[in-house]
């Protein structure tokens, strides 16, 4: 996704009044979906659009490629669908709907616990039982909670990386401190990106916070930043060089 999408973004949520945080409700979850090892993440919110109350990102261990999840909550039961690919991840969670979104058929019910969720996976003719425990969690919309490590796995990812924000609290409130890249070959963090912000705006723009982080293309990102007049990017290319992320100024 490019300059354009993001500057368009930027506009709505100017526009809406939604340039300032506080509707972060995030629960961070590891656990399986059958033999397979997970790490889950959702946003609860009021309304995301379309009737979506829930967003959120998983992926498989073995893969290290986040899938993006919408649905609906009922209570503490979760339907979830997941994005294919990143047009139908522009239609329906970028662009959205008129008419509310339909989760019949869609693979993930969850059932959430205080420390943990169980639920089921269906696929045609896979189905798979879902169980996670709860690891961490992060809420900014009243004085501001993180209970554990809160990696957020960004939806947006290329070939070789997926990008996981650290969020924590400082002094001047709740934001992401630094931006881990993860090679989906190693399973490692192979660069870790520290944020230099007294303000604490890092990675607090977008509503759905699994969108601080977007791609032009495999080799540049950008990180979005809360403030101003309706928000900023930092904008970082990987060096062929060096096999880093570096800051790029125009």
């Amino acid at each position: 996704m490019g300059r354009l999408f993001i500057s368009v973004v930027f506009c709505l949520l100017a526009l809406t009044g939604q340039a300032a945080a506080g509707w972060y409700q995030i629960k961070n979850f590891e656990g399986s979906i059958g033999p397979n090892p997970v790490h889950l993440s959702l946003q609860r919110y009021d309304g995301f659009g379309s009737g979506i109350t829930v967003e959120g990102s998983y992926f498989y261990d073995a893969k290290q490629s986040p899938i993006a999840l919408y649905g609906k909550a009922e209570g503490t039961k979760l339907t979830l669908c997941e994005i294919a690919d990143d047009k139908e991840l522009d239609r329906v969670l970028v662009v959205g709907s008129k008419t509310p979104v339909d989760t019949t058929g869609c693979p993930l019910s969850l059932d959430i616990s205080e420390s943990g969720a169980t639920g089921i996976w269906v696929k045609g003719p896979e189905k798979f039982p879902i169980v996670l425990k709860q690891v961490a969690g992060l809420d900014d919309t009243a004085e501001g909670k993180i209970n554990g490590i809160v990696e957020i796995p960004f939806w947006t990812q290329t070939a070789a990386h997926r990008f996981a924000g650290i969020f924590t609290k400082t002094d001047a409130g709740i934001c992401m401190t630094k931006l881990q890249v993860i090679s989906k070959k190693t399973r490692k963090a192979v660069q870790s990106i520290r944020f230099d912000d007294d303000d604490c705006n890092a990675g607090m723009l977008m509503t759905p916070i699994y969108m601080n982080v977007q791609k032009q293309d495999e080799e540049i990102i950008f990180v979005n930043f809360r403030g101003g007049n309706g928000g900023y990017t930092a904008e970082y290319g990987l060096s062929f060089k060096t096999g880093k992320y570096h800051r790029l100024v125009h």
